[in-house]
C-alpha cells in the first residue's frame, strides 16, 4: 500500500545521505539510493542504480511511454551537507505545517514530490516517457549528475530544488582561481636579498577589488544582477624572521549566463600582464575549477507547459525567478535539454534549522504531475 507523501518524506529524512566529500566519514547517498530504487520497484516502476565512484550512487527511475511523445527528467539529489550543532537531524519533526530535518528543504521534499509524480505518471498512459535522476554528490562536485547523463536524455527536464513554487530559469556559475607570487627568501634583516610575496599579492589584491568595481558597473542580468569576484583564501610565508618566497591566494569569481571561460580567463591575462611590467613581479594563474550559469529561454516549451501548469494548480501564475547558487540544472542545459527548476517551499538551506512547507510538497507533486501529463502526453 503507498504510504503518504509526508510519510515518504520523513523516510527519506531518517536517511543519514550526508555527503562524504564534504564530512569525511560521512555515511553518504548508498542506503538512500537502495531506498528509493526499492520504493520505485515496490510500485511496479523501473528503477537501476548508477555508481559514479565507489559507494556514489545514483538512481534512475523510468515510466515509459507508449511511444511518440516527449520525454522529461524530473531530477533531485541524495546528498545533505553535514548536522553540526543539529543532534535531531534525522529524526523528522512536523510542527505548523513544517516538517523540520536535514534535507528536508535541500532537497528531500522535491526527491518526494517527483517519487510521487512517478506514481501519477505510472497511471496516467503517456506516450513520452518520464524519467527520474536521484543523483550523488550534488553538494560538491556533482558526480552523480556527471554519470548519469553519460547515457540518460530527455526532451526537457525539471530540477526540484526548493524554490517557493516559482519558475528558476537563470542561476550563476563560478570560476575558481589560484593566483601564486613568488619572491626571493632571505634573513628579515636583509632586504637587499629578499623580496617580498606577500607584498607583491598586495598588489594584486588591489587589481581585485578593481576588477570588482568593474564588474559593478557592467550591465546587469535581469535576474541576477552583477557578476562578482572576491579573495577567499591567503597564505604564505615561512616564517616570522623572513621574506616570503612565495604567496598563495584562492579566488571565486561569480558568472553571468553568456559569461565564458575565456572571457573570465582575460581578465585575468589583462590584470597580471600590467603588474608583470614591473621585472621584480611574478606570478602564476590557474583555474582550478569551472561551473557553467544557467539559462532558458522563457519560449522553450517545458518553460510555456510548467507556467501554465502551475498557474492552474496554484490559481496564479508563478514569478519567474534567477537564483544567486549553483545547481545541477547547469549540466543538464549544457547537455542539451532545455531546463527549468521548480520546488516546495521553506528555509535553511545548510544552516542548523532547517524546515519545508509540508503542504508547498503536495502543491509542487500536483504541478509535476500536471507539467507530466501535458508534456508527455
Amino acid at each position: 500500500m503507498t504510504q503518504s507523501l509526508q510519510d515518504l518524506l520523513a523516510a527519506l529524512v531518517r536517511i543519514n545521505s550526508i555527503n562524504p566529500s564534504l564530512v569525511p566519514g560521512a555515511a553518504g547517498e548508498a542506503e538512500l539510493a537502495t531506498f528509493v530504487a526499492g520504493w520505485l520497484q515496490d510500485h511496479g516502476i523501473e528503477a537501476v542504480i548508477d555508481e559514479a565512484a565507489p559507494g556514489r550512487l545514483s538512481v534512475i527511475g523510468t515510466v515509459r511511454g507508449t511511444g511518440g511523445g516527449r520525454s522529461l527528467l524530473l531530477n533531485a539529489h541524495l546528498d545533505t551537507v553535514g548536522t553540526d550543532h543539529m543532534p535531531e537531524a534525522f529524526n523528522p519533526v512536523v510542527r505548523d505545517g513544517r516538517m523540520y530535518g536535514r534535507g528536508t528543504y535541500d532537497m528531500k521534499g522535491g526527491l518526494a514530490a517527483c517519487l510521487f509524480a512517478l506514481l501519477d505518471a505510472r497511471e496516467a498512459g503517456l506516450r513520452g516517457d518520464v524519467i527520474l535522476a536521484a543523483v550523488a554528490d550534488e553538494e560538491h562536485a556533482s558526480l552523480g549528475m556527471q554519470s548519469v547523463l553519460k547515457t540518460v536524455r530527455a526532451d526537457a527536464a525539471i530540477v526540484t530544488e526548493p524554490t517557493s513554487l516559482q519558475l528558476c530559469v537563470a542561476h550563476k556559475g563560478f570560476t575558481w582561481h589560484e593566483i601564486t607570487t613568488h619572491g626571493r627568501a632571505a634573513h628579515g634583516s636583509r632586504p637587499d636579498l629578499g623580496t617580498d610575496a606577500i607584498a607583491h599579492m598586495g598588489r594584486v589584491l588591489v587589481r581585485l577589488e578593481a576588477l570588482q568595481r568593474e564588474l559593478e558597473e557592467r550591465p546587469p542580468h535581469p535576474l541576477l544582477g552583477h557578476a562578482s569576484v572576491h579573495a577567499s583564501l591567503i597564505t604564505g610565508g615561512q616564517e616570522l624572521s623572513s621574506y616570503p618566497e612565495r604567496c598563495t591566494l584562492q579566488i571565486e569569481r561569480r558568472t553571468l549566463p553568456g559569461e565564458t571561460r575565456d572571457e573570465v580567463e582575460q581578465e585575468w591575462t589583462a590584470l597580471l600582464g600590467e603588474l608583470a611590467q614591473d621585472p621584480q613581479f611574478h606570478a602564476e594563474h590557474r583555474i582550478t575549477l569551472l561551473r557553467e550559469p544557467f539559462g532558458v529561454s522563457e519560449e522553450a516549451p517545458i518553460v510555456q507547459v510548467l507556467h501554465a501548469q502551475a498557474a492552474q494548480v496554484l490559481g496564479e501564475a508563478p514569478q519567474h525567478i534567477g537564483q544567486t547558487f549553483w545547481m545541477d540544472a547547469a549540466f543538464l542545459a549544457g547537455a542539451g535539454i532545455p531546463t527549468v527548476v521548480f520546488g516546495p517551499h521553506g528555509t535553511g538551506a545548510h544552516a542548523t534549522e532547517e524546515w519545508v512547507d509540508l503542504a508547498s510538497v503536495e502543491q509542487c507533486r500536483a504541478v509535476l504531475s500536471a507539467t507530466v501529463r501535458a508534456f508527455c502526453a
